[in-house]
C-alpha cells in the first residue's frame, strides 16, 4: 500500500525491513503520506493477541466488514471494543502513562481532545491528501475517515397504525403517541451529543446556550421517552417505535436488515419549529495513539480505512465516506434537497474547547 496508493497493497520480496535498518523475514508494506511515509513488516504485527483500536466495534457503521476484510487481507484480528466516544476517551485519559490501544476512533471532537490532552502522535495515512482540510488537522494527528447526519428513524407501519404523518419537526415528536415509546442516547456519546445538538440549533440554542435541549429533553421524558444505548432489537420487535441517532443507522436497518421490510422503516431529517436546521452533520476519524503498543500494524489499518476499498465498507452501510466525492453514491439517501433544508455544523474549534461543560450541562439539566 504506497503513500498516496489505494489499498493495492505492496507485498515485499522480505528484504526492505521496517524502515528501521532491521531485516524482515514476513512481508514488507509501504504506508503512509508525505512526511509519514514508510515501511512497515509484518514480523511486527500482533499474532497471539488482537490489535486494539478504541471503538472499532461490532454493530456500529460496518466494522465488522472491515474486520473482517483486513484480517482476510493481512492476518490481523481487530478486537472488537464496544464502548462510546466518551468512553474511549476517559479510557484513554485514564491509560496515558501505559497505552493499551494503539488508536483512536469515534467521533472527530473527542478526537481532537485527544489530541489537545496530548494522547497522540502525528500519522498522515495514505489518501491523507484526498480528506477535506476543514476535516484534518495540518499536524497529521487527527483525521476523519466518514460523515454522517442525525436523523429520526421511525417504524412506518405503527406510525400508519396510530394515524402518523411522517415527521418534519422535531416538535412533531412531542406528539403523546411518538414521545411514549421514543430512544435515544446520552450526550456522552458522540451521537447522543449530535442529536442533543440538532435539538438545541432547531429551538434557537447555541454552543453557549443548551437550555432548549435541556427543556426539550425534560419535556419528552415526561412523555415517556428513553434514553438507552440498547434499543435496536427492540425497535425490530415494536416495542420502540423511534429512535434518534444518525442517516445512517435508518438506512442500513431500511435496507441491509432482513427481519424489517423497506416500507416498514422511515428516516426523516428534521428542523425546527420555525424553520431552523436541525441535523447535525458530524464527522468521525482516528488517530495514532502516543507509545502505541502495535505502531507498525496500526498504521497499515489505518490507511486500509482511508483507502476506496475501506471507505467502500462504509457505504455498503450508508455511513458517507470522507471520500465520498470519488465514489458512486446509492440512491437511497434521502433526497438531497432535504439534506441542504436541514443540516449544518458547528464551528468545530469552539466545540471541542466547550465539550465537557456542554455534555456536563445538558445531562445535569434533563436528569439523564
Amino acid at each position: 500500500m504506497g503513500g498516496g496508493g489505494d489499498g493495492s497493497g505492496d507485498s515485499g520480496d522480505g528484504s526492505g525491513g521496517d524502515g528501521s535498518g532491521e531485516s524482515c523475514s514476513g512481508e514488507t508494506y509501504d504506508v503512509g503520506y508525505g512526511d509519514s511515509q514508510t515501511t512497515v513488516c509484518s514480523d511486527a504485527f500482533p499474532t497471539n493477541e488482537q490489535l486494539y483500536v478504541y471503538c472499532v466495534q461490532s454493530g456500529w457503521m460496518n466494522w465488522p466488514s472491515v474486520m473482517e476484510a483486513f484480517n482476510q487481507e493481512y492476518g490481523v484480528e481487530l478486537n472488537d471494543n464496544d464502548r462510546s466516544s466518551g468512553e474511549a476517551l476517559q479510557d484513554a485519559r485514564s491509560q496515558a502513562q501505559s497505552p493499551t490501544h494503539s488508536a483512536f476512533n469515534g467521533g472527530y471532537t473527542f478526537a481532537i481532545q485527544a489530541m489537545n490532552d496530548g494522547l497522540t502522535q502525528a500519522y498522515k495515512p495514505a489518501n491523507w491528501d484526498k480528506v477535506p482540510d476543514n476535516a484534518k488537522t495540518d499536524n497529521g494527528h487527527c483525521t476523519s475517515t466518514r460523515k454522517v447526519t442525525t436523523a429520526l428513524t421511525y417504524r412506518k407501519d405503527i406510525f400508519e397504525e396510530r394515524g402518523l404523518d411522517e415527521p418534519q419537526t422535531w416538535e412533531d415528536l412531542k406528539h403523546p403517541d411518538i414521545m411514549q415509546d421514543l430512544a435515544l442516547q446520552t450526550p456522552q456519546a458522540a451521537v447522543g451529543l449530535a442529536a442533543a445538538l440538532s435539538i438545541n440549533n432547531a429551538y434557537g440554542g447555541g454552543l453557549d446556550d443548551v437550555q432548549p435541549v435541556i427543556d426539550y429533553y425534560n419535556t419528552i421524558q415526561e412523555g415517556g421517552a428513553e434514553f438507552t444505548d440498547n434499543f435496536l432489537a427492540q425497535f425490530t420487535s415494536g416495542e420502540y417505535s423511534s429512535f434518534i441517532r444518525y442517516d445512517y443507522s435508518g438506512l442500513d436497518l431500511k435496507y441491509n436488515v432482513e427481519d424489517l421490510d423497506e416500507d416498514q422503516v422511515g428516516v426523516a431529517l428534521l428542523e425546527g419549529p420555525d424553520g431552523n436546521a436541525g441535523a447535525f452533520n458530524a464527522l468521525y476519524g482516528y488517530a495514532m495513539l502516543a507509545d502505541a503498543p502495535n505502531p507498525e500494524a496500526v498504521k497499515l489499518f489505518m490507511d486500509y480505512v482511508l483507502s476506496i476499498e475501506g471507505q467502500q465498507h462504509f457505504l455498503d452501510a450508508y455511513a458517507r465516506p470522507i471520500r465520498a466525492p470519488e465514489m458512486e453514491m446509492p440512491d437511497e439517501f434521502p433526497p438531497q434537497s432535504r439534506y441542504d433544508e436541514t443540516q449544518f455544523t458547528v464551528d468545530q474549534s469552539t466545540l471541542i474547547e466547550n465539550q465537557d461543560s456542554i455534555i456536563q450541562d445538558i445531562t445535569r439539566g434533563a436528569d439523564i
